[in-house]
């Protein structure tokens, strides 16, 4: 007999169909689950039509109906989580070709659905409800040998079969409907049936349902499908309860609850599952004891995972503390696992390619984030190297060491914009060809862009965001494990604040690329990388890539301009010039501003000569190159895309001889942008000028750069460096052969470089919320106050029904919700808002505000007017003289719909947009008449566009103030000593043979005769003034200087130890260690015997030179090198 007779008396036709999928679940379980689906799809378009609590979906298939907030608000949550259960499962029935359906997984998807048809039958019966004591029991199913298993061809005949049946009886409603006779009785039916249903349901729901709907066995269910979705078909009897002994118990026995076994019969993983109530974690000790067993059975330690169904921990106690994960790895990615505990390499021990990255603070950073990785098991580094120093170089020499290491199989390199992952796939092409790599943005092709076979895939974000809930033959594309490494470029925190989900997602080591200056990063960097605020895993700032001379030195120019600075004040205008500004259009009202201010200069007043006078100054004092006939690549920062345009059409009206080629705008505006780019980036084709909006700010590479004019104002100091960045690259022979680019300019006309220097440490703007997330906080907050107030019951109920809907549209299976899930679930529990204690509204504010929600909550200028009522209320109920502000903005926003009088839908509130601009209207106003307004003209915001300056071109005389250096901000004189090194290392490469250079070298003393010929020949030069050798000499020392330019001869340093070698019979190790030693002295010309504790030196022994040598050797050693330092000065 049928389990689901309860259906008999009102719901005969969903017997019969629930009846399919029950005699086939175990003979023929696809076939079970689509009949289940269709089950459940018909009871559900059975509620929509007839229950009125329930509002249909703008699309009507089975996702959106289940993802409908009402149906939330109307049903327990475990109903929704088990419906979206069986939809699942039946979608697998239809697609899934290569993934057989196990009888396992057609019984639980019966057994969920006996559940959502008893609370259907339960809800909605009008007669005897069914027994609260039924259980569906899984015995009871039976294997019908006359029940052939389904393919999915047959399957989806099915489909298609029962769709076309439906549409059939839609046509003859419509067709019924077509006449206003046939449309009113079939509404007039409908009206009826609805309110008979409501009173129905109304009278079931007011009884408590003591039905046990096997919370457990649903949370079993969703583990089953996170295992799914990791490809374990979970089928055989060892996977479940499997029996192990020496647990520390008085029988010495126990069941773990799932295990993975490999195809060797070894046990990979296990799963101990806990009561949904409980923290995962209170099961890892068991777990642990369970992998105990195992381990002694099998000779194999599994790796741990706990689980309540919410929150899933991994556990690998060989190397890493546990650790929160968003699900289950697959078994592939659990057999290298397992490999890598033996055949994984210490990173310390395997090379990094110098071809690849082979600057010395490349290699230091690669092992930094060795160290943090392996010693310190940490997983996640942050690399701060400033921009053109190689941060790809580096983190692909990184790749390669991990890949040869057997740290990493797959990579996941993401950055911010298209151009970016662009230029790094190009990158790695060059640098690691041996690792596949491909481009997500491009069409998958599987001999140039291989999506599934690559080791290094790159993306943007949101491409990232996408993918992850893609499933393909029932399982996730991109599991929780599938990348061993993600690679962040330019992490800051706007990558916190949208896609930190990423990065809970994947359970992978991590490693993030900026080149914001270490003391600029925010904190929610630091945190995203657990590290302490300030103390980055490496640094490499732009002060000393200049000094080591791997990055050129800009030179900064102030250039003050009247109108950009100071507005154009109509009584300092000339009489000619004031007869023009009285005959210009400024508006439609012909209103005539007595001025115009600096801010409006650029936005919609555009002036001819300004734009003039800084292209002239551009042209004449910008760095040339092709023999002084050509301005070299310039990057011209504008303020907004119409400005940009601007300067374009004054070059080209200027300069009619470029043809238009010499200067383009380069912004998101202009279609095929990135053509324009690749154009710029080559040094001998146009365009040499770059005019940009936000588009060449971050991230592009062209070396050739040697002029950035700042034409708009920056306050973002991380945007700012990230600016200056554009210019830092060295370039070879840029000048001609041998005459290197040594340095850039950089024309400030915004003051940008003042404000920097006079406020040190201004902060960046706080990245702001998503409005979104803003308007749930702010109803949180407002809940918190109205139940404060103790009353405004009427208010505070309507907020939170507000609330609860957006909740209830919140998808369990989205990727960003099912970290969360457990706290969405609570509310979407109507009971849950009864009463929100502070507890419960962190708790929404924290984890539920923003999480995506199939919720429509109208037009973006819809939701902006709700977030400033929002605000108006909370200011009212506390007093805020703030409100005064909103007050005014809300008068504004009247007056704007004012002028609309003509839109019927405005006319109908004009009443009330006439009252709100009187001061009566406000006297007595309370948080209930607010809402009122907020209700009635929130769908008129929409109406209301902004209105637009009218465009001014002039053609005022600007005037152009004398220039003035002004030192970067943070790095002070710092850059004027990095250009004095870099002309001293100059000249001592151009004097290389000169005699007391040459003594230098060989580590002969200098005498005071010697540093002063020195000394003389670097003034005349130019090199340096009397000023500057005088703090060379009081800090270091000319001598001591100039040796670590020139570094020390290795024959030389060979006979310094030559004696010391022949006296101690060395091993491999304390000769490698000398050799070390030589090759210090010969790159830097001395060296600090400090660092002979330190590493590289103490990677051959931890204790450095004391592990190796004997105590008197380790002096001699020292006395040896304290020589050779002492010989560089006089």
């Amino acid at each position: 007999m049928t389990q689901f007779s309860f259906l008999a008396p009102e719901f005969p036709d969903l017997l019969g169909l629930a009846q399919k999928a029950e005699v086939a679940a175990l003979s023929d379980p696809r076939g079970a689950c689509f009949w289940a689906r269709l089950t459940l799809e018909t009871a559900l378009r059975w509620l929509f039509k007839r229950d009125p609590a329930l509002r249909t979906p703008w699309q009507e298939n089975l996702a959106a109906l289940i993802a409908e907030p009402s149906l939330s608000q109307l049903a327990d949550p475990a109903i929704v989580a088990k419906a979206r259960f069986i939809k699942d499962q039946g979608n697998r029935a239809v697609h899934d070709v290569g993934k057989p359906i196990t009888p396992q997984d057609a019984a639980a998807t019966v057994r969920e659905l006996f559940h959502v048809c008893y609370w259907i039958a339960r809800t909605y019966t009008t007669v005897a409800k069914p027994d609260p004591g039924l259980r569906f029991d899984v015995a009871r199913l039976e294997h019908t040998l006359t029940i052939t298993a389904s393919t999915v061809a047959q399957i989806q005949k099915l489909r298609d079969d029962h769709a076309a049946a439906a549409r059939s009886l839609r046509e003859a409603e419509e067709a019924r409907a077509a006449s206003d006779e046939g449309r009113k009785a079939l509404e007039a039916e409908l009206a009826l049936l609805r309110a008979e249903v409501a009173a129905t349901r109304a009278a079931n729901q007011a009884v408590r349902d003591p039905h046990d709907y096997d919370e457990a066995a649903t949370r079993d269910a969703f583990v089953d499908l996170l295992l799914a979705e990791a490809g374990w078909p979970m089928t055989q009897p060892r996977d479940r309860e499997f029996p192990v002994q020496g647990m520390p118990n008085d029988k010495g026995e126990g069941f773990v609850d799932y295990v993975l076994w490999g195809d060797d019969g070894k046990p990979l993983a296990l799963i101990e599952a806990k009561r949904t109530r409980k923290d995962s974690r209170i099961g890892q000790q068991q777990a642990k004891l369970y992998a105990d067993c195992l381990e002694r059975m099998y000779g194999q330690r599994p790796v741990i995972f706990t689980t309540n169904g919410y929150e899933h921990w991994v556990w690998d106690d060989q190397m890493y503390p546990p650790r929160r994960i968003a699900g289950f790895l697959k078994k592939d990615e659990l057999v290298l696992l397992m490999q890598r505990r033996a055949t994984r390499k210490a990173l310390d021990g395997v090379s990094v390619d110098n071809a690849i990255a082979g600057r010395f603070y490349q290699q230091r950073a690669i092992r930094s984030v060795g160290e943090a990785f392996e010693r310190d098991c940490q997983r996640k580094a942050l690399l701060v190297m400033a921009t053109g120093s190689g941060k790809t170089r580096t983190v692909i020499a990184l790749i390669d060491q991990m890949l040869r290491a057997n740290w990493v199989r797959r990579v996941l390199f993401l950055a911010d914009r298209v151009a970016l992952v662009k230029q790094a796939h190009n990158a790695f092409k060059a640098h690691l060809p041996s690792a596949a790599s491909a481009n997500l943005l491009q069409r998958h092709d599987p001999t140039k862009n291989d999506h599934m076979g690559a080791r290094v895939l790159l993306s943007t974000y949101p491409t990232m965001m996408g993918l992850i809930d893609e499933v393909k033959g029932g399982q996730k594309l991109f599991g929780p494990g599938h990348f061993d490494l993600i690679v962040i470029d330019e992490a800051h925190r706007s990558v916190y604040r949208k896609y930190r989900a990423i990065f809970d997602y994947f359970d992978s080591l991590l490693v993030g690329l900026t080149a914001t200056p270490r003391d600029e990063i925010d904190r929610d960097t630091y945190s995203l990388f657990e590290l302490e605020r300030g103390v980055p895993t490496d640094s490499y700032d732009l002060e000393d890539a200049v000094a080591d001379g791997f990055l050129v030195p800009p030179r900064s120019i102030s250039v003050p301009l009247k109108f950009q600075r100071d507005g154009i004040d109509y009584d300092s205008l000339s009489d000619e010039e004031k007869a023009e500004w009285d005959a210009l259009e400024w508006d439609e009202d012909g209103t005539i501003p007595d001025r115009v201010e600096a801010a409006d200069l650029n936005k919609w007043l555009f002036n001819k000569d300004t734009v003039d006078k800084v292209l002239e100054h551009l042209m004449v004092n910008g760095i040339k190159v092709a023999g002084g006939d050509r301005l070299g690549k310039t990057i011209i920062f504008a303020k907004n895309s119409r400005h940009a345009q601007f300067i374009t059409e004054r070059f080209d009206a200027n300069y009619p001889h470029m043809k238009g080629e010499f200067a383009r705008l380069i912004d998101y505006s202009i279609p095929y942008a990135q053509t324009l780019i690749d154009d710029f980036s080559e040094a001998e084709k146009s365009p040499h000028i770059a005019v940009s909006v936000d588009m060449l700010d971050t991230g592009i590479d062209v070396p050739e750069v040697v002029n950035l004019v700042f034409f708009k104002i920056v306050r973002s100091k991380t945007k700012f460096w990230q600016m200056i960045g554009r210019g830092t690259r060295t370039c070879k022979d840029l000048f001609g052969p041998g005459e290197d680019k040594d340095e850039f300019l950089i024309f400030d006309f915004c003051q940008n470089l003042e404000f920097f220097k006079e406020n040190p440490t201004v902060n960046d703007v706080p990245v702001g919320r998503p409005l979104g997330e803003r308007l749930f906080a702010t109803r949180v907050d407002l809940i918190g106050t109205l139940q404060d107030a103790g009353q405004y019951e009427e208010l505070l109920a309507s907020v939170k029904a507000r609330l609860q809907d957006e909740v209830a549209g919140m998808n369990l299976e989205n990727f960003v919700v099912r970290h969360y899930r457990r706290s969405v679930e609570k509310f979407q529990v109507p009971d849950s808002w009864k009463s929100l204690d502070l507890d419960a509204r962190l708790t929404l504010s924290d984890e539920v505000a923003g999480l995506p929600s199939a919720f429509d909550d109208g037009a973006l200028a819809a939701k902006q007017f709700d977030l400033l009522v929002l605000n108006a209320q909370l200011f009212l109920l506390r007093g805020d003289a703030a409100f005064a502000q909103l007050q005014r903005r809300l008068v504004a926003f009247a007056s704007a719909l004012e002028r609309l009088s003509n839109v019927p839908t405005v006319a109908r509130e004009m009443p009330l947009i006439l009252d709100m601009q009187t001061e009566d209207f406000w006297r007595d106003l309370t948080v209930d008449g607010l809402d009122d307004i907020r209700r009635r003209l929130r769908g008129l915001a929409d109406l209301i566009e902004p209105r637009q300056r009218k465009i001014v071109i002039t053609d005022f005389e600007d005037e152009l103030g004398p220039t003035a250096p002004v030192d970067l901000p943070e790095m002070g004189s710092g850059v004027d000593k990095a250009r004095f090194k870099l002309k001293a290392r100059r000249f001592v490469a151009e004097h290389k043979d000169h005699i007391s250079l040459l003594k230098l070298r060989r580590g002969e003393a200098l005498t005071k005769t010697d540093l002063a010929e020195l000394e003389r020949m670097m003034i005349a030069t130019g090199v340096a003034d009397a000023e500057v050798l005088t703090e060379v000499k009081a800090n270091l020392g000319l001598g001591t200087f100039l040796r670590s330019l020139t570094g020390f001869d290795r024959a030389a340093a060979k006979e310094h130890f030559g004696r010391f070698v022949a006296e101690n019979c060395l091993s491999a190790s304390q000769n490698t260690f000398l050799e070390m030693v030589i090759d210090a002295l010969c790159e830097n010309g001395m060296i600090d015997p400090g660092l002979f504790y330190e590493s590289p030196f103490t990677d051959l022994d931890e204790m450095g030179i004391a592990g190796l040598f004997q105590p008197e050797q380790t002096a001699e050693i020292i006395r040896i090198v304290e020589e050779v330092n002492r010989s560089a000065a006089a």
